[in-house]
């Protein structure tokens, strides 16, 4: 077999991760200075896995993957590539290797790629595109950010309400130069280019061409006005399984579409950002500088010292029984260990469900109750065996009573509580998946704390 070639067979065990033994053979080929090798592997790859590649080198192996092979560079790699990394590889990129890359890119792609960038980079993407193209990048920069007028494209397969499939085909046929890359409907539009509904591509090559296609039309069909939040739109194609949707102005008129990828895309980003958010790390990713994440994390570690000491405080309020029984201080990470895990089960629970609409005004009690619940049966789980377990380990069955009682009470309270704070936090508009982790971890060690230590005192002394 050729070097140059590399077997496509997928391991097992990687799935469809980008190899090890390709990233080594890329690699290799950087080291030798074998340009001709290096294009041969990374015309194999599909983009993600190029910009997989990329974030996982260093900056020095990146630079030299990308003089050397970026000749032909694809601009979808920019497209899948993590955010911190664009601005280097647009720099490490030549103008016209630039400008052939973003020529290929619908115009939702390229609006999502430099929108985060700074002047320069953005004015060296925009000259590099067709006047036409420009204007349509332009026009979705001024719309609000995080809006469906920067999600859409402007890449639209229209056909007036009086036409037949036969027509639509015959005009799909002599203007397919000009058709996206991808779509799966087309928008079928009044006089006034206001959309009536859509067709999809199945009905319309499955119908004889004398159909009108306004007998065709999608019961899915739903228009999204331009300024929407792309949380909504997201919400919208989750909830009502779309595939495309048309983007409207003020006036109802089309200006543009989403599809299903980029609906998608906004999606999971939601979802990461909020795993992020509630393990306190926010917007990061492997490439940041180790400042830029020190600092992204110094604020989330300072208030866990802030609740630590609040915590702490509790504890001093018994040093007095502490010292007297000093079982206790080996017991208490139980207890909070325990209420910690308990509140953070809920708390994710709850984080999630506000963000899918799952969890909303007229549910929540019931959810309340819900978790309440499993707290109670929990702790009675809990707190029998750990009973058990003091009093047989230690020959203290009083103290095993009390820390049964105690871890019982402290994942009821925990549940609760991992369910009602991000419901208050996002009633007083505060994102609960930034804020409610602290909040749960302070409450449940205070409670905690203050339970175990509280009955020992009435009971023990």
């Amino acid at each position: 077999m050729d070097d140059d070639i590399i077997d496509k067979t997928v391991p097992e065990e990687e799935g469809y991760a980008l190899d090890n033994r390709t990233v080594s053979a890329i690699l290799l080929a950087v080291a030798a200075g074998d340009s001709a090798r290096l294009a041969a592997l990374l015309e194999q790859l599909h983009p993600a896995d190029i910009a997989d590649l990329l974030e996982q080198v260093d900056s020095g192996k990146r630079r030299e993957i990308l003089l050397m092979g970026g000749r032909q560079f694809d601009g979808e790699v920019l497209s899948e590539l993590d955010e911190g990394l664009r601005e280097e590889v647009i720099a490490f990129l030549p103008p016209d290797v630039l400008a052939e890359a973003v020529r290929d890119l619908e115009s939702d792609d390229v609006v999502d790629l430099i929108e985060d960038l700074e002047q320069p980079q953005q004015e060296a993407i925009l000259d590099a595109l067709e006047v036409a193209d420009r204007v349509a990048v332009e026009q979705a920069l001024g719309y609000p950010d995080y809006s469906a007028g920067r999600l859409m494209q402007r890449e639209v397969v229209r056909a007036p309400e009086h036409w037949t499939v036969g027509e639509t085909i015959d005009h799909l046929r002599a203007n397919k130069k000009t058709l996206p890359d991808q779509f799966y409907h087309v928008i079928v539009v009044d006089p006034g280019i206001r959309p009536v509904g859509y067709v999809t591509l199945g009905k319309l090559l499955s119908s004889k061409r004398s159909v009108r296609l306004t007998t065709l039309l999608e019961d899915s069909f739903r228009t999204i006005p331009v300024t929407q939040p792309e949380s909504e739109v997201a919400y919208l194609f989750n909830q009502y399984h779309l595939i495309s949707a048309p983007v409207v102005d003020e006036g109802g008129r089309l200006v543009g579409v989403i599809t299903i990828d980029d609906a998608m895309n906004v999606l999971d980003e939601e979802h990461e950002e909020d795993y992020l958010k509630l393990a306190g790390v926010g917007d990061t990713s492997l490439s940041d500088k180790v400042l830029t994440t020190a600092r992204g994390r110094f604020p989330w570690l300072m208030i866990n010292l802030v609740t630590a000491n609040v915590a702490a405080s509790v504890i001093a309020q018994f040093q007095a029984t502490i010292q007297q029984i000093v079982l206790l201080a080996v017991l208490m990470p139980i207890v909070a260990s325990m209420g910690g895990n308990a509140g953070t089960q809920s708390l994710a629970v709850a984080v999630r469900a506000l963000a899918t609409r799952d969890l909303t005004s007229s549910n929540t009690w019931r959810v309340v109750r819900r978790e309440a619940l499993v707290g109670l049966l929990n702790g009675l789980a809990f707190g029998a065996m750990m009973g058990a377990v003091v009093a047989l380990w230690f020959g203290e069955p009083m103290i095993g009573a009390v820390i049964a009682v105690a871890l019982l009470l402290t994942l009821i309270g925990a549940a609760v509580g991992g369910v009602l704070i991000p419901i208050a936090l996002e009633r007083t508009g505060v994102d609960p998946a930034v804020a409610s982790g602290p909040f749960v971890t302070t409450i449940t060690d205070i409670v905690g704390f203050f339970v175990f230590l509280g009955i020992a005192t009435m009971v023990l002394l």
